[in-house]
């Protein structure tokens, strides 16, 4: 099975809740097209989860992981800012960026960033 990835890390021009919403387009064909679909975010995506004015982004993603979509958030980021009891509450796994990197080389995956 093949490895996508959406990282998002951009906010501006609705970047985070687009990539929020590929990221269902893509979980509902991914297992017929043998596609094994993971999420991470970080910088200013880890910010807008935590802005509890940004609930369309929040709650696209919390919905992914419910679906059974990994979704990983940086841990030093969020460590930085006291939110990862938050995060991990809606869901998300804490991945330091550096070995999330290195895992998705190791494992050949095709990484598309917002």
């Amino acid at each position: 099975m093949k490895k996508l990835v959406i990282h998002i890390f951009h906010v501006h021009e609705n970047a985070a809740i687009t990539g929020a919403k590929l990221a269902e387009r893509i979980r509902q064909v991914a297992p017929e097209r043998g596609i094994e679909l993971e999420i991470f975010l970080f910088g200013a995506a880890i910010g807008a989860v935590a802005d509890p004015t940004q609930t369309e982004f929040r709650d696209a993603l919390a919905a992914l992981a419910k679906q059974g979509v990994p979704v990983h958030v940086c841990q030093q980021a969020v460590e930085a800012i006291g939110q990862a009891e938050a995060m991990t509450a809606l869901g998300f796994s804490l991945e330091y960026a550096r070995d999330a990197f290195i895992r998705f080389a190791l494992e050949g995956a095709t990484v598309i960033s917002l």
